[in-house]
């Protein structure tokens, strides 16, 4: 990924700003960032081809509309200190668009950079130009300045340095930037988000955690789960965890489970043993046991994919189509919510996003057909807990035995 001083290209550039401001190795959590789908073909312009490793580097890839038009690199990270003037703006990380450019047939559109950069900060946090540094002259530094966009500089070794740092604004309104930022936060669809598909196996966290002993011993000793790693993140990814500086505790949530329990039962000991009668049942959860299936949909609710997953649903029940297959309802999404969209269902992987999306972000819809491109975490855990709790009218599948085309996304109890 080196160049020679003055071949620097635009793909190249963003590579390298991207490593430097996105870290894979050590980098902060709460973190999460795409590069547009125009850098996930074979060429980015015609007769410039992108290497396999930049492409790499630059995966995944998702079309985002930001301010007026759709940043080459969008993100959301905590910065250090020497790239914002500000590090910090309330208590969640900023949103951060970046323009690149680089050389290709010409010279380097610094200036267009800088203003497109600029216009980005309609939504966005902070904005920045990243464009090779011999390209970068003082009066572009003066332009970005006064525009309050930062700076980087990248050398023809990969180096990038911020020659302009731009104070944060306070742009939170996007839903766009809500897609990021729920990816960044504790609830995103991460890879390992969910890998149980029964919600009882995430209220009994909380429960073996009040309790008095082991955690791990107490959910095996009532049968509520073997996998307790796995028990503990959906908890947490559910809201009924978290972890602190003295170790898990319960959210506010979580909290509430266990007060639904020891109202119900007693204690949370007493409540785990109704645990043990559920024990490898199918049956819908929300039918076999009422009260706890109706808590579990509170809690499956609050998630915050749910909500929006309903809301649209409903909406396609209202335009006569109410039980729309995996692909129609994510060709609808996607409509109305393209990030979104991508980001819940699709793989991040490079191979998924370059095949189902478009050079502009459009779904390709024969891909959408083959039920490897859907992310595990959605179809298959999150539906199934869907089912589990009343909301959906079909369990979910795992991608190998999808048939998205067949699928039935549905709600089990439409108004």
């Amino acid at each position: 990924m080196s160049s020679a001083a003055g071949t620097l290209s635009e793909p190249q550039v963003l590579a390298h700003t991207k490593r430097r401001l996105f870290p894979t190795e050590g980098g902060a959590e709460r973190s999460y960032v795409v590069a547009d789908t125009q850098f996930s073909q074979d060429e980015w312009l015609p007769g410039h081809p992108i290497e396999p490793a930049i492409l790499d580097r630059l995966a995944p890839f998702n079309h985002v509309r930001i301010g007026g038009g759709y940043p080459d690199l969008v993100g959301v990270r905590d910065l250090e200190s020497d790239l914002l003037a500000v590090e910090r703006l309330g208590e969640e990380p900023p949103l951060i668009a970046i323009e690149a450019k680089g050389y290709a047939s010409g010279g380097v559109d610094t200036q267009r950079g800088i203003v497109q950069a600029y216009d980005r900060l309609h939504e966005a946090n902070a904005a920045y130009l990243a464009a090779p540094a011999a390209a970068i002259s003082e009066t572009d530094r003066t332009l970005a300045r006064e525009l309050n966009v930062g700076v980087l500089g990248v050398d023809a070794a990969g180096d990038v340095e911020a020659l302009e740092v731009p104070r944060i604004v306070g742009n939170r309104t996007s839903s766009e930037a809500t897609a990021l930022r729920f990816q960044a936060g504790a609830q995103g669809v991460a890879d390992k988000s969910f890998g149980l598909n029964h919600p009882k196996n995430y209220l009994g966290y909380p429960l073996a955690h009040y309790a008095d002993g082991d955690t791990a011993t107490l959910l095996s000793e009532y049968k509520v789960v073997g996998a307790v790693d796995s028990a503990r993140q959906g908890a947490a990814f559910l809201g009924l965890i978290e972890d602190r500086p003295r170790g898990v505790e319960l959210t506010s949530l979580g909290q509430e489970v266990v007060r639904f329990a020891t109202g119900r039962c007693g204690s949370v000991e007493a409540a785990l043993t109704e645990f043990e009668d559920w024990y490898r049942s199918r049956k819908r959860f929300v039918d076999l046991a009422p009260g706890w299936g109706q808590l579990a949909r509170r809690v499956v609710f609050e998630y915050p994919a749910t909500e929006l997953l309903v809301a649209e649903l409903q909406a396609m029940h209202d335009d006569w189509q109410p039980e729309p297959s995996l692909v129609d309802f994510l060709t609808h999404l996607h409509e109305v919510r393209p990030t979104f969209a991508v980001e819940l269902f699709l793989r991040g992987d490079d191979d998924v996003r370059r095949r189902a999306l478009t050079e502009d972000g459009e779904l390709r819809r024969e891909v959408l057909a083959d039920g490897t491109v859907y992310h595990a975490p959605t179809v298959f855990q999150l539906k199934a807990m869907l089912y589990h709790t009343g909301i959906l009218t079909e369990r979910g599948a795992e991608p190998h035995r999808l048939e998205p085309l067949e699928d039935v996304w549905a709600l089990r109890e439409p108004v």
